[in-house]
């Protein structure tokens, strides 16, 4: 027979090279891509039938034989194998096999949105925390196992290069190249000679401040992939320094319009209308005109609302509650403490202001140009104060002589937090010692009051951190400089010897900020201290259940990124506990706490998002100095609004600002929001892709036998997870995860163990493999159990279908291969009934109630498999509808109704016969 009398389509089965295989997407007749029969991805090959000296032919797979049966827990330790195997899945979504995440329903709207627009084009708006990185990672990672992008770029902000990074890896299992302004020459080196970057990295994570240089903008608009990730994209606007060359760089890459482009931010409307509809102009250009059309009922908003969603936490309840488990979001329980500036504190306090009061008084009069320098120096001075005895320390002993003539001195991103969109500000003191004078008294008075005797502050955190870790949280305490953090750390670990205690800054590295954090798994006790250098960047839901801002922010954006570090997608507690910490009668404290971070939550509460403060930093900055100043009123109680109503009167032209982004973001909730995908349109497909592919209990129930089953028991370890031990293995199997870097004792999280992480499909891939040589398997393709949950003979029949599925899109076509598992039951013998519900699965759950002779086993599936033998009409038919299912899957995902012609999916016949299983009813 001549090899090229077939065109083999994929999901065919071949024999060639002594063994049979899978033909795979992307072959023709003159070249085979094959993965073995039982194999796994990594054993993919490539060959051409006519330089192969057997003949590639059809080949069929092997029935089970009922000389070699197996126990019932054998035969459903073969079906999670097989579920858990599958990574072309036949259902809508073909990435949910290649992903190491479970998202919400709710994360699959974006999604939906994505597959029904020809070129992806998205503005994804969500709150912080609800995932828009998952949300992203989705999209792309679907695109990609489609076939329909090979390459990918995510530009986003320079602090969160490694978090993409490491999310694309671990999550959806893409490996990518970080290009930033330290690694672009490394990167470069690497690349053979005459290859482009592309090329050579399908998928890099780019840093916008090292793209944002004409030579390295041209370069990367030259070989731009077809994909494209903009995270923060508010920072790309056109308002603002710095952001023009971003929006430059946007703007041409949005005008090849097959590009797909997914913006992300949770900050979309900031207050200037400009910036907003130039932002989701890059969309299409013509979404520009709605800053001038109101009406929510325009055909063009309609068409917006196809490529922009945005939701609040909120929101997304309507989506928790229509869920199975009706998991989600935690709750966050805010609360306050406070401490009052008495005794020696105090009057230390009372002291740095006299200082400032009598330099500012003493300067005004003999140096005009320099009463600039007075206003940053207190406070600069004040903030640090505030902060504690050691930043304290650090200010004083800093000269400020290099600033004088600087006409934005008071912008120094050292004294304040950072616009509403830079959240990167530097962590260490700002100084503030202007001349000479005699200011040894104020650094010694603060060194002698350092630690809780002599600190109120810090003593009032300790207390409060004892009732935290008494009720089994972990908290995060954030500091807003350096010294703050290391002076905290060292006094916490004095106070909690028993607890692990990291300080982690702006003085480390992200990878060295990264490994501190993740050095902590192990404590049941644990405490971060942290800068803001931790607000982005590196996500910590996983091991922190309580944010302490030990640090009032002059930013109220900055605590809602603080405490969405914790608070977010895949926190595992019921409840995140978050507390502010501030001085009743510290005027700075005060003026922050009632001027800024008040009205921000009470817009927030009202809203549901955040309105950013007004970026009125002449107004504020007079303001912030006038409230430094302020006498204390003795310590004899909290500040009141009264103390402040002067200063407010002065910031009544911020307030009506801030007053007009709320108006404006209010309308823009009403007409923007997202209104075109519900639960009901969602959830069916998830459910079935959860029963497809197997959810979490089926991974733990598969880890727990297989490891049973292979002599390496997991052994229960600390805060409930489980201890494995991959050196009880065979030897074969060690060897393979060795490979995958898992060469030692493993401690399992089955919170975070998902179907794609090395060990389970290593295992699933080892199991699948032996149950196919037939001798004494431990996944068993053929059984006979004796049970009390059937009451007549019942066969359940365990087969894997593979579908041709062929689709055009943007006049492209594409052909897919796509693999199932499907249980089907027969119940009786003399008149039979086929069952193909969800009741089959929990048929095969079953409890056997006795033990069988093996002869009795084996005589059992005999007639099992012959009954099969005259069934294959009925199989074929099964495969068929299967298919025709499939089909109507992927069209209703796609809404694609006017493209009628364009889908088909045909099933690749035989169908293959994985198990027979029967059981007989309890005699009993």
């Amino acid at each position: 027979m001549n090899q090229l009398e077939h065109n083999y389509a994929p999901g065919n089965l071949v024999h060639a090279r002594g063994r049979e295989w899978v033909v795979q997407n992307e072959s023709t007749a003159n070249w085979l891509k094959l993965r073995p029969l039982g194999g796994t991805d990594d054993d993919i090959v490539s060959l051409i039938p006519d330089l192969e000296m057997e003949p590639v032919r059809s080949a069929t797979f092997p029935w089970p034989d009922p000389q070699y049966p197996g126990n019932h827990s054998a035969a459903l330790l073969l079906r999670d194998a097989l579920r858990l195997n599958l990574r072309t899945g036949a259902g809508p979504f073909r990435s949910f096999g290649n992903i190491a995440v479970e998202p919400r329903a709710y994360q699959l709207v974006p999604l939906l949105m994505a597959l029904r627009l020809d070129t992806v084009r998205l503005l994804i708006a969500d709150d912080v925390g609800i995932g828009k990185t998952i949300e992203a990672g989705l999209i792309v990672r679907e695109l990609m196992d489609r076939g329909e992008i090979s390459k990918l770029a995510v530009l986003c902000p320079p602090h969160l290069v490694e978090q993409w990074q490491s999310e694309l890896e671990n999550r959806f299992n893409l490996q990518s190249v970080a290009l930033t302004s330290s690694s672009a020459s490394r990167v470069e080196r690497e690349i053979p000679h005459g290859v482009r970057l592309m090329d050579h990295y399908p998928i890099i994570v780019v840093s916008l401040d090292y793209i944002k240089s004409e030579r390295h903008r041209e370069h990367f608009l030259a070989n731009a992939p077809e994909c494209i990730i903009v995270d923060e994209a508010h920072t790309c606007s056109t308002s603002g320094q710095g952001k023009q060359l971003r929006f430059e760089l946007l703007q041409r890459l949005a005008a090849d319009q097959q590009r797909h482009i997914l913006m992300l931010t949770a900050t979309p409307h900031s207050g200037n209308e400009e910036a907003f509809y130039n932002l989701i102009s890059l969309l299409d250009p013509r979404f520009a005109q709605l800053q001038h059309k109101t009406s929510a009922n325009d055909p063009l908003r309609q068409e917006l609302a196809r490529h922009f969603v945005q939701r609040r936490r909120q929101d997304i309840i309507e989506w928790q509650a229509e869920t199975s488990d009706g998991t989600g979001f935690p709750r966050r329980m805010k609360t306050e403490i406070t401490y009052s500036l008495t005794g020696q504190w105090g009057a230390f306090f009372d002291a740095v202001q006299d200082y400032c009061r009598e330099l500012a008084h003493e300067i005004e009069q003999q140096e005009e140009g320099r009463s600039r320098l007075i206003w940053y120096a207190t406070l600069a001075l004040l903030r640090c104060v505030a902060s504690s005895p050691a930043a304290a320390v650090r200010a004083l002993s800093n000269r400020l002589d290099t600033l004088e003539n600087d006409s934005d001195l008071l912008h120094d991103d050292r004294l304040h937090d950072g616009e509403m969109d830079d959240l990167t500000a530097s962590d260490i003191e700002p100084p503030a010692q202007l001349d000479n004078q005699p200011l040894q008294n104020l650094i010694e008075t603060a060194n002698k009051l350092s630690g809780p005797k002599g600190d109120p502050k810090l003593a009032a955190l300790i207390r409060h951190l004892q009732d935290q870790l008494n009720d089994g949280y972990q908290p995060v305490v954030f500091c807003r400089y350096v010294a703050t953090a290391h002076y905290v750390a060292e006094h916490l670990q004095k106070a909690f010897p028993d607890t692990r205690i990291e300080a982690v800054t702006g003085e480390q590295t992200p990878e060295e900020r990264r490994l501190r954090v993740e050095s902590m798994d192990e404590h049941e006790r644990r405490i971060l201290v942290a800068t803001d250098c931790l607000s982005e960047g590196i996500n910590l839901q996983h091991l922190f259940t309580a944010v302490l801002h030990y640090d009032l922010a002059w930013n109220p954006t900055r605590h809602e990124q603080r405490e969405g570090r914790v608070d977010r997608f895949g926190q595992q507690a019921s409840e995140v506990r978050c507390t502010m910490l501030y001085g009743q009668d510290n005027p700075v404290d005060g003026f922050i706490l009632n001027v800024i971070l008040r009205k921000g939550e009470a817009i927030q509460k009202e809203l549901g998002v955040l309105v950013p403060m007004p970026e009125d930093d002449t107004r504020i900055n007079q303001a912030l100095v006038r409230a430094a100043l302020m006498r204390r009123s003795g310590g004899s109680g909290p500040q009141t609004m009264d103390l402040f109503s002067d200063i407010q009167d002065s910031l009544q032209p911020v307030e009506a600002q801030w007053q007009d982004a709320l108006e404006k973001a209010r309308k823009n909730r009403t007409v923007f929001a997202q209104r075109r995908i519900h639960p009901h349109e969602v959830l069916p497909e998830w459910e079935k892709q959860q029963a497809a592919l197997g959810t979490q209990a089926d991974v733990e129930r598969f880890i727990r036998t297989a490891t049973a089953r292979l002599n390496a028991p997991l052994e229960p370890a600390r805060h409930n997870r489980y201890r494995f031990l991959p050196q009880q293995l065979p030897e074969a199997l060690r060897l393979r995860l060795n490979d995958e870097g898992i060469n030692k004792e493993q401690l399992i999280d089955f919170n975070e163990l998902h179907r794609s992480h090395p060990l389970v499909s290593v295992l699933a891939d080892h199991l699948l493999e032996e149950s196919l040589q037939e001798q004494n398997p431990i996944a068993a393709r053929c059984a006979a159990t004796e049970t009390d949950a059937v009451e007549v003979v019942t066969t359940i029949y365990l087969l894997r279908l593979r579908h041709n599925l062929e689709y055009v899109r943007r006049r492209q076509p594409y052909q897919l291969m796509a693999e199932e598992t499907l249980a089907v039951a027969v119940q009786g013998r003399s008149n039979p009934q086929w069952l193909t519900g969800p009741e089959v699965n929990e048929l095969l759950e079953c409890v056997p109630t006795g033990n069988l002779d093996k002869a009795l086993i084996s005589r059992e599936v005999g007639q099992a498999l012959e009954f099969l033998q005259t069934q294959q009409q009925k199989l074929e038919q099964l495969a068929s509808e299967r298919a025709e299912q499939l089909l109507a899957d992927h069209k209703r995902v796609r809404e694609a109704a006017r493209d009628v012609g364009q889908y088909s999916v045909s099933p690749c016949l035989p169908v293959d016969v994985m198990g027979v299983y029967v059981l007989l009813p309890d005699a009993l």
